[in-house]
Protein backbone atom coordinates (compact mmCIF):
# COMPACT_ATOMS: atom_id res chain seq x y z
CA UNK A 1 0.00 0.00 0.00
CA UNK A 2 0.93 3.60 -0.68
CA UNK A 3 2.19 5.99 2.52
CA UNK A 4 1.83 2.93 5.22
CA UNK A 5 4.19 4.87 7.87
CA UNK A 6 2.91 1.94 10.60
CA UNK A 7 4.84 -0.59 8.17
CA UNK A 8 8.45 0.17 9.39
CA UNK A 9 10.44 2.13 11.78
CA UNK A 10 10.96 5.82 10.08
CA UNK A 11 13.85 5.36 8.36
CA UNK A 12 14.95 4.96 4.32
CA UNK A 13 17.49 2.30 4.64
CA UNK A 14 16.83 -1.47 3.70
CA UNK A 15 16.68 -4.38 6.72
CA UNK A 16 17.65 -7.51 6.61
CA UNK A 17 13.63 -8.28 6.88
CA UNK A 18 13.05 -5.76 4.76
CA UNK A 19 15.24 -7.83 2.05
CA UNK A 20 13.40 -11.24 3.19
CA UNK A 21 10.31 -9.39 2.42
CA UNK A 22 11.40 -8.12 -0.88
CA UNK A 23 12.73 -11.67 -2.05
CA UNK A 24 9.47 -13.34 -0.74
CA UNK A 25 7.26 -11.26 -2.59
CA UNK A 26 9.39 -11.46 -5.77
CA UNK A 27 9.39 -14.96 -5.50
CA UNK A 28 5.66 -15.41 -4.89
CA UNK A 29 4.91 -12.56 -7.98
CA UNK A 30 7.14 -14.76 -10.30
CA UNK A 31 5.50 -17.71 -9.87
CA UNK A 32 2.27 -16.32 -9.84
CA UNK A 33 3.20 -14.90 -13.87
CA UNK A 34 5.06 -18.07 -14.78
CA UNK A 35 0.67 -18.96 -15.75
CA UNK A 36 0.00 -15.71 -17.18
CA UNK A 37 -0.79 -15.42 -20.84
CA UNK A 38 1.47 -13.78 -23.22
CA UNK A 39 0.73 -10.06 -23.71
CA UNK A 40 -0.27 -9.04 -26.88
CA UNK A 41 1.93 -5.79 -28.83
CA UNK A 42 0.12 -2.78 -30.32
CA UNK A 43 0.98 -1.90 -34.30
CA UNK A 44 1.90 1.36 -33.22
CA UNK A 45 2.05 3.17 -29.45
CA UNK A 46 4.10 6.15 -28.19
CA UNK A 47 7.19 6.13 -29.81
CA UNK A 48 8.93 8.06 -27.33
CA UNK A 49 8.13 6.00 -23.83
CA UNK A 50 7.46 3.39 -23.35
CA UNK A 51 9.73 1.92 -25.54
CA UNK A 52 8.01 -0.69 -28.12
CA UNK A 53 9.56 -4.04 -28.17
CA UNK A 54 12.05 -3.31 -25.01
CA UNK A 55 11.77 -6.77 -23.00
CA UNK A 56 14.65 -5.32 -20.59
CA UNK A 57 12.09 -2.35 -18.99
CA UNK A 58 8.94 -2.84 -17.16
CA UNK A 59 6.32 -0.70 -14.86
CA UNK A 60 6.16 -1.30 -11.75
CA UNK A 61 2.88 0.14 -9.91
CA UNK A 62 1.92 1.15 -6.48
CA UNK A 63 -1.94 0.07 -5.88
CA UNK A 64 -3.47 1.72 -2.99
CA UNK A 65 -4.14 5.91 -4.62
CA UNK A 66 -2.44 5.19 -7.58
CA UNK A 67 -4.25 2.51 -9.46
CA UNK A 68 -7.00 2.32 -7.04
CA UNK A 69 -9.41 4.48 -5.19
CA UNK A 70 -9.20 3.98 -1.51
CA UNK A 71 -7.16 0.99 0.08
CA UNK A 72 -7.57 -2.60 -0.85
CA UNK A 73 -6.87 -4.15 2.89
CA UNK A 74 -10.17 -1.82 3.74
CA UNK A 75 -12.00 -3.49 0.98
CA UNK A 76 -11.20 -7.02 1.42
CA UNK A 77 -11.98 -6.29 5.15
CA UNK A 78 -15.50 -5.35 4.28
CA UNK A 79 -15.91 -8.74 1.71
CA UNK A 80 -14.34 -10.75 4.85
CA UNK A 81 -17.12 -8.98 6.96
CA UNK A 82 -19.92 -9.58 5.22
CA UNK A 83 -18.64 -13.31 4.76
CA UNK A 84 -19.12 -13.77 8.86
CA UNK A 85 -15.65 -13.34 9.39
CA UNK A 86 -15.53 -11.05 11.88
CA UNK A 87 -18.01 -8.70 13.93
CA UNK A 88 -19.66 -5.52 13.35
CA UNK A 89 -17.61 -3.48 15.86
CA UNK A 90 -14.90 -4.53 13.19
CA UNK A 91 -16.29 -3.65 10.68
CA UNK A 92 -16.78 -0.05 12.48
CA UNK A 93 -13.74 -0.14 12.60
CA UNK A 94 -12.36 -0.48 9.25
CA UNK A 95 -14.89 2.15 7.95
CA UNK A 96 -13.13 5.05 10.03
CA UNK A 97 -10.19 4.28 8.98
CA UNK A 98 -11.18 3.54 5.29
CA UNK A 99 -12.96 7.33 5.55
CA UNK A 100 -9.79 8.69 6.62
CA UNK A 101 -7.96 7.26 4.20
CA UNK A 102 -10.36 8.76 1.31
CA UNK A 103 -10.36 12.33 3.12
CA UNK A 104 -6.85 12.90 3.80
CA UNK A 105 -5.39 10.78 1.01
CA UNK A 106 -2.93 8.87 3.54
CA UNK A 107 -2.83 6.23 5.73
CA UNK A 108 -2.89 7.10 9.70
CA UNK A 109 -0.41 4.88 10.98
CA UNK A 110 -1.97 3.90 14.12
CA UNK A 111 -5.27 2.55 12.05
CA UNK A 112 -3.10 0.76 9.69
CA UNK A 113 -1.02 -1.15 12.10
CA UNK A 114 -4.77 -2.13 13.83
CA UNK A 115 -5.78 -2.95 9.92
CA UNK A 116 -2.70 -4.95 9.02
CA UNK A 117 -2.99 -7.12 12.94
CA UNK A 118 -6.65 -7.33 12.40
CA UNK A 119 -6.04 -8.74 9.15
CA UNK A 120 -3.35 -11.58 10.30
CA UNK A 121 -5.80 -12.46 13.02
CA UNK A 122 -8.39 -12.67 10.76
CA UNK A 123 -7.12 -14.99 8.33
CA UNK A 124 -5.18 -16.94 10.90
CA UNK A 125 -6.41 -20.97 10.31
CA UNK A 126 -7.95 -20.12 6.89
CA UNK A 127 -6.31 -21.92 4.07
CA UNK A 128 -4.82 -19.51 1.52
CA UNK A 129 -6.93 -20.81 -1.48
CA UNK A 130 -10.27 -20.15 0.67
CA UNK A 131 -8.82 -16.89 0.50
CA UNK A 132 -7.62 -16.57 -2.66
CA UNK A 133 -11.28 -17.88 -4.16
CA UNK A 134 -12.97 -14.91 -1.96
CA UNK A 135 -10.67 -12.34 -3.39
CA UNK A 136 -12.18 -12.87 -6.77
CA UNK A 137 -15.61 -12.60 -5.27
CA UNK A 138 -14.09 -8.94 -3.21
CA UNK A 139 -12.52 -7.63 -6.11
CA UNK A 140 -15.80 -7.93 -8.26
CA UNK A 141 -18.22 -6.17 -5.22
CA UNK A 142 -16.05 -3.12 -4.29
CA UNK A 143 -13.08 -2.93 -6.11
CA UNK A 144 -13.64 -3.15 -9.63
CA UNK A 145 -15.54 0.32 -9.94
CA UNK A 146 -12.53 1.88 -8.11
CA UNK A 147 -9.88 1.77 -10.54
CA UNK A 148 -8.56 5.04 -11.95
CA UNK A 149 -8.81 5.04 -15.43
CA UNK A 150 -5.69 7.67 -16.22
CA UNK A 151 -3.86 5.39 -14.38
CA UNK A 152 -4.87 2.45 -15.90
CA UNK A 153 -4.38 3.64 -19.26
CA UNK A 154 -1.05 4.02 -18.14
CA UNK A 155 -0.25 0.73 -17.65
CA UNK A 156 -1.76 -0.54 -20.60
CA UNK A 157 0.74 1.86 -22.37
CA UNK A 158 3.48 0.02 -21.54
CA UNK A 159 1.54 -3.48 -22.09
CA UNK A 160 0.81 -2.50 -25.24
CA UNK A 161 4.26 -1.77 -25.99
CA UNK A 162 4.90 -4.91 -25.08
CA UNK A 163 6.46 -4.59 -21.64
CA UNK A 164 5.54 -6.46 -18.17
CA UNK A 165 3.54 -4.21 -15.66
CA UNK A 166 3.41 -5.16 -11.91
CA UNK A 167 1.71 -4.41 -8.85
CA UNK A 168 3.57 -3.34 -6.19
CA UNK A 169 1.61 -2.94 -2.54
CA UNK A 170 2.03 -3.92 0.66
CA UNK A 171 -1.68 -5.46 0.62
CA UNK A 172 -1.50 -9.54 0.53
CA UNK A 173 -0.18 -10.61 -2.36
CA UNK A 174 -2.92 -12.84 -2.81
CA UNK A 175 -5.52 -10.20 -3.23
CA UNK A 176 -2.61 -8.11 -5.04
CA UNK A 177 -2.37 -11.04 -7.69
CA UNK A 178 -6.15 -10.64 -8.06
CA UNK A 179 -6.06 -7.22 -9.10
CA UNK A 180 -3.24 -7.95 -11.33
CA UNK A 181 -4.88 -10.55 -13.07
CA UNK A 182 -8.23 -9.08 -13.34
CA UNK A 183 -6.64 -5.98 -14.78
CA UNK A 184 -4.60 -7.75 -17.37
CA UNK A 185 -1.24 -6.75 -15.85
CA UNK A 186 1.76 -9.01 -15.78
CA UNK A 187 1.60 -9.84 -11.94
CA UNK A 188 2.15 -8.72 -8.32
CA UNK A 189 4.54 -7.73 -5.50
CA UNK A 190 2.34 -8.02 -1.77
CA UNK A 191 3.08 -8.55 1.47
CA UNK A 192 3.33 -12.87 2.11
CA UNK A 193 1.73 -13.91 5.00
CA UNK A 194 3.27 -17.43 6.33
CA UNK A 195 0.94 -20.39 5.81
CA UNK A 196 1.90 -24.09 6.31
CA UNK A 197 0.38 -26.52 4.27
CA UNK A 198 -1.85 -24.08 2.53
CA UNK A 199 -2.83 -22.59 5.69
CA UNK A 200 -2.39 -19.28 7.22
CA UNK A 201 0.10 -18.77 10.50
CA UNK A 202 -1.12 -15.32 11.22
CA UNK A 203 2.58 -14.43 10.09
CA UNK A 204 4.26 -12.20 7.84
CA UNK A 205 7.32 -13.53 5.85
CA UNK A 206 9.85 -10.66 6.63
CA UNK A 207 7.39 -7.82 6.91
CA UNK A 208 4.73 -5.75 5.06
CA UNK A 209 5.98 -4.72 1.32
CA UNK A 210 6.54 -0.98 2.34
CA UNK A 211 8.85 1.89 1.80
CA UNK A 212 12.62 0.09 1.41
CA UNK A 213 10.89 -3.41 1.07
CA UNK A 214 9.01 -2.22 -1.75
CA UNK A 215 12.60 -1.28 -3.20
CA UNK A 216 14.03 -4.65 -2.66
CA UNK A 217 11.21 -6.53 -4.07
CA UNK A 218 11.47 -4.58 -7.05
CA UNK A 219 15.66 -5.08 -7.62
CA UNK A 220 15.13 -8.86 -6.89
CA UNK A 221 12.49 -9.11 -9.20
CA UNK A 222 14.09 -7.22 -11.58
CA UNK A 223 17.60 -9.41 -11.42
CA UNK A 224 15.77 -12.43 -11.70
CA UNK A 225 14.10 -11.21 -14.84
CA UNK A 226 16.92 -9.30 -16.54
CA UNK A 227 15.76 -6.23 -16.34
CA UNK A 228 17.32 -2.73 -16.77
CA UNK A 229 16.52 -0.43 -13.88
CA UNK A 230 17.63 2.47 -15.52
CA UNK A 231 15.09 1.75 -18.43
CA UNK A 232 11.99 0.68 -16.32
CA UNK A 233 9.20 3.43 -14.94
CA UNK A 234 7.43 3.05 -11.54
CA UNK A 235 4.34 5.17 -10.24
CA UNK A 236 3.02 5.85 -6.77
CA UNK A 237 1.42 8.39 -4.41
CA UNK A 238 3.24 8.22 -1.15
CA UNK A 239 6.58 9.69 -0.40
CA UNK A 240 6.98 6.17 1.65
CA UNK A 241 7.74 5.00 -1.94
CA UNK A 242 10.90 7.00 -2.82
CA UNK A 243 13.21 4.48 -2.20
CA UNK A 244 11.30 2.31 -5.34
CA UNK A 245 10.71 5.35 -7.04
CA UNK A 246 14.66 6.21 -7.35
CA UNK A 247 15.48 2.94 -8.68
CA UNK A 248 14.10 3.51 -11.36
CA UNK A 249 15.15 5.59 -15.01
CA UNK A 250 11.27 6.69 -15.20
CA UNK A 251 9.79 7.67 -12.14
CA UNK A 252 5.97 8.75 -11.79
CA UNK A 253 3.84 10.72 -9.51
CA UNK A 254 0.27 9.78 -9.53
CA UNK A 255 -1.97 11.63 -6.98
CA UNK A 256 0.58 12.48 -5.29
CA UNK A 257 0.82 13.19 -0.95
CA UNK A 258 1.96 16.90 -0.44
CA UNK A 259 5.81 15.11 -0.04
CA UNK A 260 6.24 13.12 -2.80
CA UNK A 261 4.50 16.60 -4.83
CA UNK A 262 7.28 18.17 -3.61
CA UNK A 263 10.06 15.75 -3.76
CA UNK A 264 8.54 15.27 -7.46
CA UNK A 265 9.06 18.60 -8.59
CA UNK A 266 12.17 19.50 -6.99
CA UNK A 267 13.77 15.97 -9.00
CA UNK A 268 11.44 17.09 -12.36
CA UNK A 269 9.68 14.06 -12.31
CA UNK A 270 6.71 13.50 -14.01
CA UNK A 271 3.41 14.42 -12.03
CA UNK A 272 -0.33 13.38 -12.71
CA UNK A 273 -3.06 14.04 -10.33
CA UNK A 274 -6.48 12.02 -11.26
CA UNK A 275 -8.37 13.41 -8.70
CA UNK A 276 -8.30 16.77 -9.44
CA UNK A 277 -7.83 16.38 -13.38
CA UNK A 278 -4.87 19.00 -12.88
CA UNK A 279 -2.39 18.70 -16.13
CA UNK A 280 0.91 17.02 -15.61
CA UNK A 281 3.81 19.29 -14.72
CA UNK A 282 6.05 17.82 -17.16
CA UNK A 283 5.36 16.93 -20.80
CA UNK A 284 6.54 13.65 -22.23
CA UNK A 285 3.96 11.30 -20.51
CA UNK A 286 2.11 8.59 -22.33
CA UNK A 287 -0.77 10.60 -24.73
CA UNK A 288 -3.04 7.40 -22.96
CA UNK A 289 -2.51 8.87 -19.48
CA UNK A 290 -3.20 13.10 -20.44
CA UNK A 291 -6.97 12.17 -18.87
CA UNK A 292 -8.60 12.75 -16.21
CA UNK A 293 -10.25 10.26 -14.02
CA UNK A 294 -13.66 9.80 -15.34
CA UNK A 295 -12.48 9.78 -18.74
CA UNK A 296 -9.14 8.32 -18.79
CA UNK A 297 -10.18 4.90 -20.77
CA UNK A 298 -12.18 6.66 -23.49
CA UNK A 299 -9.34 9.51 -24.16
CA UNK A 300 -6.80 7.54 -24.54
CA UNK A 301 -8.36 5.31 -26.73
CA UNK A 302 -9.32 8.45 -29.04
CA UNK A 303 -5.50 9.42 -28.35
CA UNK A 304 -3.96 6.41 -29.98
CA UNK A 305 -6.61 6.22 -32.92
CA UNK A 306 -5.46 9.57 -33.69
CA UNK A 307 -2.03 8.93 -33.27
CA UNK A 308 -2.31 5.72 -36.36
CA UNK A 309 -3.99 8.08 -38.52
Amino acid sequence: MAALGWLTPRRRSATARSVLAGEASAEAARKSSQEAPPIPQAAELEPEFPVIGDDRAAAFFDLDNTVMQGAALFHFGRGLYKRKFFETRDLARFAWQQAWFRLAGVEDPEHMQDARDSALSIVKGHRVAELQTIGEEIYDEYMADRIWPGTRALAQAHLDAGQKVWLVTAAPVEIAQVIARRLGLTGALGTVAESVDGVYTGKLVGEPLHGPAKAEAVRALASAEGLDLSRCAAYSDSHNDIPMLCLVGHPYAINPDAKLRRHAREQDWRLRDYRTGRKAAKVGIPAAAGVGAVAGGTAAAIALSRRRR
